[in-house]
């Protein structure tokens, strides 16, 4: 029997590979990386795809995994996410085609997203960068240009601010449970989430607009679909307090970068911290990248910390892969719509 063909587009760990191997796989490697993931080219990624049996790695910004590249092999089971985000693969070609998406949606990665939006936030509104080098640039002992805001409510009438979450998922949900202690008041937006998930966790559910105009704070845990790409624009940025902030650790394309800047520039928002951007790896002539300390930029790395980032994810996204290989059904599926033609196709054919 000849060996199952797994296309790596952008590998993960060594051990991934040694355990596919093991496994009985012939491997090839893409040359995208973490730290470069522009990757192949489209058409060479097509060559690459060519008979597979399996694509898999974490993320690629240079290339799209679309119905040419999947076209390419009819023996196809199965596309692999080491990491959450899928928004390089067009889901509903692969579902036509009888494929199935996974992805790992780990805690070791989305708790660490909501832990560098409180970071994010706190850094912005407590002004920390400011004050650490305005003393180390020995301007002096305070100063009012330094005065940070004050975010939860107090006894003494102080109403505290009010955050505002865009996607109540596990990621918009962990971040409200951080901030409920801070009496802050919780709003969200999420036409699909349940009312009993606002009701359990203590948010007010109001529609975007409203959102919009009563946030101090607007963050987005949200993933890219066609619905969302853009959904923050210029229209939406006139909503908005000129004292509000916005964060953005889901997805860059989430938020129309050339409408955020105008903003920015022109004072109409106070500032924006970002983890993503449009274009990855973004460009050195962003003027984001040109900013004062209104804005808040860190390279895509809210989900890596020692111990967690997307190792945990590795381990989920090979799992996925030997069993489909092994004609079972993997466990993290993004399009269970899929699985009866899958079933059908695949389950019970051991390929290894």
């Amino acid at each position: 029997m000849d060996k199952p063909k797994v296309v790596v587009f952008a590998p993960g760990s060594q051990a991934s590979l040694d355990e596919m191997e093991a496994a009985g796989c012939e491997l090839v490697l893409g040359s995208a990386t973490w730290s470069d993931p522009t990757g192949d080219s489209q058409e060479d990624f097509v060559k690459m795809a060519a008979h597979a049996d399996v694509l898999v790695g974490t993320s690629i910004k240079g290339t799209r995994i679309n119905k040419d590249t999947m076209m390419a092999s009819e023996n196809l089971r199965i596309i692999a996410k080491y990491t959450v985000g899928v928004d390089e693969i067009d889901v509903e070609e692969a579902t036509e085609l009888g494929i199935v998406v996974t992805h790992a949606p780990t805690e070791a990665n989305w708790g660490g997203v909501v832990e560098s939006t409180m970071t994010m936030m706190l850094t912005l509104l407590k002004k920390t960068r400011e004050r650490d080098a305005y003393l180390k640039a020995g301007k002096g002992w305070r100063a009012e240009e330094l005065t940070g805001y004050y975010i939860g409510q107090r006894e003494d009438g102080y109403e505290g601010m009010t955050i505002g979450i865009v996607g109540l998922g596990r990621i918009g949900s962990r971040y409200s449970e951080f901030m409920k202690p801070w009496k802050v008041r919780l709003v969200a937006y999420d036409p699909y989430a349940p009312d009993e998930r606002f009701e359990e966790l203590g948010v007010e559910r109001v529609d975007y607009d409203t959102l919009l105009k009563e946030s101090d704070v607007v963050s987005f845990h949200v993933i890219l679909t066609k619905e969302t790409r853009h959904m923050f624009s210029e229209r939406e940025l006139g909503l908005m307090k000129p004292s509000a902030v916005v964060i953005n650790t889901s997805r860059g394309p989430v938020i129309d970068e050339k409408a955020l800047i105008k903003a920015l520039q022109t004072d109409q928002i106070a500032g924006a911290a970002m983890d993503v951007f449009e274009h990855e790896p973004v460009e050195l002539d962003n003027p984001l990248l040109k900013m004062d300390d209104r804005v808040f930029i860190t390279p895509h790395m809210a989900a890596n910390n020692y111990g967690a980032g997307i190792g945990p994810g590795i381990v989920w996204g090979t799992a996925d892969v030997l069993r489909a290989l092994r004609g079972e059904v993997p466990e993290h599926v993004f399009n269970p719509e899929v699985l009866p033609r899958w079933k059908e196709r695949f389950e019970g054919r051991s390929l290894i």
